[in-house]
C-alpha cells in the first residue's frame, strides 16, 4: 500500500476530485495549507501599503491506495491538477506499513 501526498492550487480541487472519483478513489483527506517552491510568494497592496506574502494557500490531499493503483492515480491528478503554470504542486508517494479501519478493524487494502 501507498500513501499519496498531492500539493495543489485550490481552485483545482474540485477538478482533482472529480478525476479520482472517476477512477474509484472512494477516500481521501483534504487539509488546506500554505507554503511556497520556486513561486516564493508575491508583493500585494492592502490599503495603500505593500505587504510581502510570502506563503501561498494550496491544498493537501491524502490517499491510501494500493499499489497496482498508485500510477493511475498520481495520473489523474497530475492531468486535474495541471495548469502549465508555475506553483501546480508536487505529488509525493511513500509506503505505508499498515492502515487499521476503526470500526471494522479490518487491515491493509480492506481497510482503505
Amino acid at each position: 500500500m501507498k500513501k499519496i501526498e498531492a500539493i495543489v492550487k485550490p481552485f483545482k480541487l474540485d477538478d482533482v476530485r472529480q478525476a479520482l472519483s472517476e477512477i474509484g478513489v472512494t477516500g481521501m483527506t483534504v487539509t488546506e495549507v500554505k507554503g511556497f517552491g520556486r513561486q516564493k510568494g508575491h508583493t500585494e497592496f492592502y490599503r495603500g501599503a505593500e505587504y510581502v506574502v510570502d506563503f501561498l494557500p494550496k491544498v493537501k490531499l491524502d490517499i491510501a491506495v494500493a499499489d497496482d493503483a498508485v500510477d493511475t492515480v498520481i495520473e489523474a491528478i497530475s492531468r486535474a491538477a495541471h495548469t502549465g503554470r508555475i506553483g501546480d504542486g508536487k505529488i509525493f508517494v511513500t509506503s505505508l506499513e499498515r492502515v487499521v479501519r476503526i470500526r471494522t478493524a479490518e487491515e491493509g487494502e480492506d481497510a482503505i
